[in-house]
């Protein structure tokens, strides 16, 4: 007879959904493609009847096989937004200001800290391009470690290219700020903490912030890759800044064509020609063990072929007993119990079965 084959469950998550294993804490996929699929739980391999062990010499196989169980997991899934541009600073810097000043997105904007409670994608166009720029909520002292829901956010801009770091310039201590919001970065992810930055300066519609910025701007190019002073509100210097984040997203972007081309170049090979050819060499396959000694006196089998075996054989019928011992044989446990030095009166456990060496 055949049984039937259980049907196909499927989720659909969108782009980029990490999936982890959480009982492990390891990741198992990270789903950054639209219309990828990753195979998370195996189904049971069907057993095997007793007719699929009929043999010349044995025409009345008594053996069969248990189905095997499914892979059984508890999952975690987290979703890290995909987006080129990430827009980070300490709350009522203007970040949403400025997204909604370059993008078509509107996010909530107002005149006290944390407005924004969530990330928000815009895309921006610019020059015949385009990329999309997320606006993180605003980062405080502690947010590595969750302050303010902080290390929520970050992991949003763990994926991004590019950093634009927008400043208070109204504010008692921008460099101050830029440091705090910087040391939360490498805190989090030391990699966080070297993606290429765009320093905005903001809120130069204000009286004094130009004053500021000047006095501010030698302390900021430490890191960033430049400084811009603007005006998210007023509409003052957007176009420069937008003009430096292309560039620097371009150059990020070629870097990263580059970094994965080097890493999937084959490893190289010269011939007698002298021409290099790439060296196929195959992955090393580990050996599943047959057996395992437990105690001084009892062996454990631990093959898997010989287990499913175990599960469906009658070891009262004599018949059954004497063609489970051949197929133990088959399989090559006899053998590696009797390397392993087993001894007359010894026991073996071959699945729910314990059995006296003879």
């Amino acid at each position: 007879m055949h049984g039937k084959r259980g049907s196909d469950v499927e989720f659909v998550v969108p782009v980029g959904t990490e999936v982890w294993d959480n009982t492990k804490g390891s990741r198992i996929a990270d789903l950054t493609a639209d219309g990828e699929r990753v195979l998370i739980a195996q189904g049971g391999r069907g057993g095997r009847g007793n007719s699929r062990f009929t043999s010349s010499t044995n025409q009345f196989p008594l053996l069969a096989e248990e189905g095997d169980p499914g892979q059984d997991r508890r999952l975690r899934l987290e979703l890290k937004l995909l987006a080129d541009v990430g827009i980070i600073g300490a709350p009522n810097a203007g970040k949403s200001s400025l997204l909604t000043a370059v993008s078509a997105a509107r996010p909530k904007v107002a005149d006290y800290p944390f407005t924004t409670l969530e990330p928000v994608l815009g895309v921006v166009e610019y020059e015949h391009d385009g990329f999309v720029m997320v606006d993180i909520p605003g980062l405080i002292e502690g947010a590595h470690a969750g302050a303010g829901l902080g290390d929520e956010f970050l992991r949003h801009i763990e994926r991004t290219r590019v950093l634009v770091h927008v400043i208070d310039g109204n504010g008692p201590d921008p460099v101050e700020d830029y440091i705090r919001i910087r040391e939360e970065l490498r805190l989090f992810d030391e990699e966080l903490a070297t993606k290429p930055e765009v320093v905005a300066f903001n809120k130069l519609d204000i009286p004094g912030v130009d004053d500021a910025f000047e006095l501010c701007k030698d302390d900021l190019t430490d890191t960033a890759a430049s400084v811009r002073s603007i005006s998210a509100a007023g509409r003052i210097g957007l176009d420069g800044l937008l003009h430096e984040v292309a560039e620097v997203l371009s150059s990020a972007r070629e870097q990263l064509t580059v970094d994965e081309a080097i890493s999937n170049q084959p490893i190289p090979h010269r011939g007698s020609t002298g021409s290099e050819v790439p060296v196929l060499r195959p992955a090393p396959t580990d050996r599943e063990p047959k057996i395992r000694q437990t105690e001084v006196d009892r062996y454990e089998v631990t093959l898997r072929a010989a287990t499913r075996f175990a599960g469906m054989v009658d070891l009262n019928n004599w018949g059954a007993r004497i063609q489970f011992y051949d197929q133990l044989q088959r399989l090559g446990v006899i053998a590696e119990l009797e390397r392993a030095g087993i001894r007359s009166g010894d026991t073996y456990v071959v699945g729910k079965h314990e059995l006296e060496w003879e």
